[in-house]
Order: structure tokens, then sequence, then C-alpha cells
């Protein structure tokens, strides 16, 4: 089973404030400067409304706690990171050993930090003042009082970090089954509409064999050519914008046959833009839409256009019709069911920086307009 890098935490990361300021090395060096001082003021405000050690002066007690807890408080920060170090699978698995290890680690780095610079400062040899001088049978209930201490705090930001963890990955699962579903709904709708419009596209290559067979085989190809660039669309997770044009043009220029002079149509597209990464099967059903409800109503019909572009990060691509328009369409069985279906898809995929406006055109007819963030540009060393 693999091991995942333990996160190490510090003991300001119980306090939100500190938690914005993202993990590091030099942020753990700042924050244990800062825990360490903290807890030396907070001693020496205790010992002077106490009046322990009344005889020595103030400033003298707070050099002398501030040395001693910022001692304590980076012996124990440094033997932490290389424990964690140099066991990383025992850390990550936080067993009873790494436990154990962590509880001698701090207890002797406590002993040490009370020990080393008052010996020092009273020039006497800190292993004399341990074992000759008896210093340590006082000293031990106090270090005994840090690890506790300082376990307790490893425990509570590990409780923590686990539950923002948990939160993290069931937001993720959630939002990976909103993706889904939008993905689930768009199939069930393609394979709603697809047999009603293949069988519609047949009857009239039927209808075309006998009177019009140069007509029925150049309808027959454009069918093909659709259903082979609809099922690659259909199957892949990302597509380009080019390809997508390239679908919707198979797809006009099918209905172009069937409908004749009724049906006109344009692709416009920025070069720059065509190899941009989209979802796919985002443009065909704006295609559809126009056709169904705004040419197909329309006794003389009328012309689509389609235009892709990009600038400010966004790419635009803007779905045209001079049809019906939104008010004078009649209603047609699953209106507004495909772009409800898209609208939900592209939440699940981008959230709310995506957006689908629908525009009412003058003097007839509606543009429906997608707007996508464009992803960040790459540095130009992994170019």
């Amino acid at each position: 089973m693999p091991t995942h890098p333990v996160r190490a935490n510090h003991p300001l990361d119980m306090f939100a404030l500190f938690r914005r300021w993202p993990a590091s090395t030099r942020r753990n060096l700042v924050y244990t400067a800062l825990w360490s001082s903290l807890i030396g003021i907070a001693l020496t405000v205790l010992f002077a409304l106490t009046g322990a050690r009344s005889a020595v002066p103030i400033p003298k007690l707070l050099g002398m706690t501030l040395l001693t807890s910022n001692t304590i408080g980076f012996l124990i920060h440094g033997g932490l990171a290389l424990l964690r170090r140099a066991f990383p699978a025992a850390a990550a698995r936080r067993s009873w050993a790494m436990r154990a290890c962590q509880v001698l680690l701090i207890e002797s780095c406590a002993v040490l930090g009370f020990t080393v610079p008052d010996a020092l400062l009273r020039g006497v040899n800190p292993f004399r003042a341990l074992l000759i001088e008896g210093a340590l049978a006082p000293i031990l209930p106090m270090g005994l009082v840090v690890t506790a201490i300082t376990m307790a705090i490893l425990a509570t930001n590990e409780r923590r970090l686990a539950r923002e963890t948990a939160a993290a990955q069931h937001q993720q699962q959630i939002a990976e089954a909103a993706q889904l579903l939008a993905e689930a709904r768009l199939r069930t709708l393609q394979a709603q509409i697809e047999p009603h419009f293949l069988y519609n596209t047949l009857a009239n290559v039927v209808s075309l064999i006998g009177s019009e067979p140069d007509r029925a085989r150049h309808m027959l190809e454009r069918l093909i050519d659709f259903l082979r660039a609809s099922l690659a669309a259909s199957r892949a997770e990302q597509a380009t914008l080019g390809a997508e044009l390239d679908l919707a043009a198979a797809y006009l220029d099918l209905l172009a046959v069937r409908m004749g002079p009724r049906l006109r149509w344009r692709i416009e597209a920025d070069e720059g833009c065509r190899d941009m990464k989209i979802a796919p099967m985002l443009i065909q059903p704006l295609v559809e839409n126009a056709v169904m409800h705004g040419i197909e109503p329309k006794v003389e019909g009328g012309e689509i256009l389609v235009r892709a572009a990009c600038a400010a990060g966004i790419l635009s691509v803007e779905v045209s019709d001079d049809g019906m328009g939104l008010g004078a369409a009649p209603p047609r069985s699953g209106g507004g069911v495909g772009l409800s279906n898209l609208r939900e898809r592209l939440r699940s995929l981008h959230g709310p920086k995506a957006q689908l406006q629908l525009l009412e055109n003058q003097p007839s007819g509606v543009t429906s307009r997608l707007l996508l963030p464009l992803p960040p540009p790459r540095p130009l060393d992994q170019a």
C-alpha cells in the first residue's frame, strides 16, 4: 500500500489566521520563533505576577525565558523534522512506534532546552550540570509537561488535517458525480434525438433514390461523415474547437441537402482558436436548436452563422440565425431541454466562469452565445 507524504503542521496552525500562509520550511521556522517567544513572554508575565524568581530583574528574566523557550522550540522543531524525513512511512501511518519516538525526542529536547542555556550562562558544562549537579531530576517533570502539551497539539492538528482532507475528497467526489450526471444527461438527450434525426434523413435518402440518385448519394455521404464525427465526439473526453466546428459543418451540410435552398450556413473562426481544447458536444446542441426552433418553422427558411473568436481569456462561440425568434417559434416537444442540459454541463465543467447567453436578433432570429474560459498560458520553460 503506497504511503503519502506527511504534511508537517505547526502549533500556530490551530488558528485559522496563521493557516493563510502556505506551509513551507521558512514559514515554519518563523512560526517556531514566534510561538516560542510568545511562550517565553507568557512565562515571564506569570513569574512576575506570582512573585516567582523575584530576585531576578524582569529584563534579565525575560531574556532567560526567551532563550530557554526558543532553544526548546527549535530543538523540537528540528528533531521532529529529522524524524519525519528519516522514517516517512512510519510518520505517514502515525504508528505507535513513531509516537513513542516523538515522545522520547520531545522529552530529550525539553531537558536539553532547560539545561543548556542555564549552564552556558553560568559557565558550567551542561553534561556536568545534568549528571553531577543533579539538575536532571527536577527538569524531567517539566519536560514531561512540555511533551504532553506538544503531543496534544500535534494530535489536534493531525485530526484537523484529516478532517480537511476528508472534506476536500468529499467535495471532489461531489464535483465528479455532478460532472458524470451532466455527461449522462447529455448522452440521454443524444440517444433521444439522434434516432429521429437518423430516421428522417434515411427516409429522405429513400425518397430521392428513384428521382434524384445523385442528390441521394450526396446526402448519404454527408450522413456518413456526420455519424463518424458524431460518434468520435460522443466517445471523447476532450475535443478541439476545430473538431467541434467540423462536426457542426457536417450536420449543417447534411441538412442543407435535405432542406435545399431553405437552409444556408457559414462558419467563421479565428485560425488561432481552432486548436483550443474544449469539452465535446458543446456547440452541436446550439446548432441543432437554431435549425429546429429557428429555420425549420420558417416557410422561407434562413441562414445560420457560426462564429468563434478568442479575446481577453475568453473563447466566444456564437450561433446566429434569422429564423422565427424567441417568441415567434411554435412550441416543440422537448423544447428547452437541450439548452437546460447544456447549462448544467457548463456549470459542472467550468463553474460560474462559463456562460450561455440567448440574444434576440433584429429583425428576426436568435443568437446563442457560448463563453468559455481559456486555460492560462503555460510558462515558457514548460512550452
